[in-house]
């Protein structure tokens, strides 16, 4: 159960479609953009696409109804770098190794990142580790 949770990623970004589509021009079906946003330090009272209304959010809002949003998920960890750790890796911090902010991420490991470009995506990482 390792990287159960990356297939299930994988699927979901995969079958996930555009709220409209273009009208059929008969070219083969291209792959979906993948955009990952993670954000840390807040629950999802701090966005209104989540249903709260503590803080407007128009951007995250029009985002989130164009594509998709996780809403069933948590991390065991809820500090920055082992939170970061899970998502990419799907495995626990005790299995990925990033248990605190000041523990490093092994790049070895796999990750979807890695999954996404051996599928044929171009992935980076912008932000903060």
């Amino acid at each position: 159960m390792k990287l159960a949770f990356l297939p299930l990623v994988l699927t979901a970004c995969a079958s996930a479609r555009p709220a409209t589509t273009p009208a059929d021009s008969g070219a083969a079906p291209q792959r979906p953009n993948i955009l990952l946003i993670f954000s840390d330090d807040h629950s999802t009272a701090a966005i209104s696409a989540y249903g709260s209304r503590i803080n407007r959010t128009p951007n995250i809002d029009r985002l989130a109804r164009e594509g998709m949003v996780f809403d069933r998920m948590l991390v065991t960890n809820s500090i920055c770098a082992p939170s970061r750790a899970v998502i990419l890796t799907g495995k626990h911090s005790a299995a990925n190794g990033v248990r605190d902010n000041g523990d490093l991420f092994d790049g070895g490991q796999e990750n979807v990142a890695k999954l996404l470009q051996r599928a044929g995506y171009a992935t980076a990482m912008i932000g903060k580790w």
